[in-house]
């Protein structure tokens, strides 16, 4: 990548990023999104704007639909319905055939874990729950095929994030080197 020199201490941003301000997605039909991010999951619609824009690839001006869901943070989950089919088309989400490892992933307290479990129970949502060791996921697949993951922290969090922040870079060196032996002696 250019201006990334190889082997030599990054230069990082002297303030980082203070939070996820939203991740988007494309979805076919806002109410069953809605349905099942705000009825199943009990995440709220905080914000809905409706939208055109000139669209370069298209050469005309396309209508959109762009709504939030709000998170504790501040953050939003948000997502794009474009009123015409060739824009859907165009734009929705492509997965690979092993599509497990494309998420986004929402940190939650034992107690919600517990409620977002039911709800999607209630809906009759498949569900996996994983024990990584370093934390406890649920991962649940919306309408549109998006997976997201609701991940509960382990107690002693604070002593694993610095054990993995103090070898981060010899851990990525060693197995881009070729040594591929698990490091994670945690997991479930």
């Amino acid at each position: 990548m250019d201006g990334i020199a190889t082997g030599t201490q990054p230069r990082l941003l002297t303030q980082l990023p203070e939070r996820l301000h939203h991740y988007a997605f494309v979805v076919r039909d806002q109410e069953i999104n809605r349905k099942f991010f705000e009825d199943v999951l009990g995440i709220p619609l905080v914000a809905t704007w409706c939208e055109q824009a000139f669209n370069k690839d298209l050469q005309r001006d396309v209508a959109y639909c762009h709504t939030f869901f709000g998170l504790a943070d501040g953050g939003a989950l948000a997502f794009f319905q474009f009123a015409d089919p060739e824009m859907y088309e165009r734009s929705k989400p492509v997965f690979p055939q092993v599509a497990a490892f494309q998420h986004i992933a929402f940190k939650v307290n034992n107690s919600s874990f517990k409620e977002i479990e039911a709800r999607l129970q209630r809906a009759q949502v498949p569900v996996r729950i994983v024990d990584h060791g370093y934390c406890l996921s649920l991962y649940a697949m919306s309408p549109d095929g998006l997976r997201v993951e609701f991940v509960v922290d382990p107690p002693h969090v604070d002593e694993i994030n610095a054990m993995r922040r103090a070898d981060a870079h010899p851990e990525l060196a060693r197995w881009l080197a070729g040594d591929r032996r698990p490091n994670n002696h945690d997991r479930h």
